[in-house]
Formats: structure tokens, sequence, C-alpha cells
């Protein structure tokens, strides 16, 4: 099985809805899990080709980067 990478996005940057579609939108690279503290949207990222991981990483930050930024912030 894969490394599981964690990505923290706060919660004061970033929509939960965006992180949450930011997500779906990558499901089919890897498995996920998702947690919500009092300061972060927190994502727990097993993909299925560990040599794409630093690249999912990235994309998935600036996929719910544009989505949170679509829907005016993160509110």
């Amino acid at each position: 099985m894969s490394d599981v990478h964690e990505l923290r996005f706060s919660r004061q940057l970033y929509s939960g809805e965006a992180v949450d579609q930011a997500v779906k939108a990558f499901a089919r690279f890897a498995a996920f899990d998702l947690e919500q503290t009092e300061d972060h949207w927190v994502v727990r990222m097993r993909p299925s080709d560990p040599n794409l991981a630093r690249r999912l990483r990235g994309e998935l930050g600036n996929h719910a980067l544009g989505l949170t930024v679509q829907r005016g912030g993160a509110k």
C-alpha cells in the first residue's frame, strides 16, 4: 500500500466545500480521508501511483484554492 500524505488547508483561507470538491475531482488518482479540526481541513491521501504523490499534492491544493476563489473565499 502507498504511503499516506497529509495536507492541511487553513479554514481561514479555504472553503470546506471547495476542498471536498477537489478531493472528488482527484478520486481516480488516490484514496482520500478527510478530517476537520478547529483550524484546518485535513486531507490524508494515498496515491494509486506513489510517483505522482508530489504532483497530486500541488494539483489538489491549486484546485481547492481555485474553487475557493470562485466561491468568494473561505466564508
